[in-house]
């Protein structure tokens, strides 16, 4: 699963791979911003088939959060 988010992030955020962690803040370290937020809910969603609820998606900060709610919801 850390791999397919991580193309989606790297596709969408347009940044290098070695950058991409699990341990990485999606803010704080890649740069996203509240619209990246959204395109990477959606792209993820559209990729794994799983939904991913607006309110968990407001708590995900790392990738490590993304994998471990599409890990449990899969």
């Amino acid at each position: 699963m850390f791999e397919t988010v991580k193309e989606i992030i790297i596709d969408i955020l347009s940044c290098p791979a070695d950058k991409i962690t699990l341990e990485a803040d999606l803010f704080k370290d890649l740069g996203a911003d509240s619209l990246d937020a959204v395109e990477l809910t959606l792209a993820v969603e559209e990729k794994t088939g799983i939904s991913i609820d607006q309110d968990a998606m407001h708590d995900m900060k790392t990738i490590q959060d993304i994998v471990e709610y599409l890990e449990a919801h899969k």
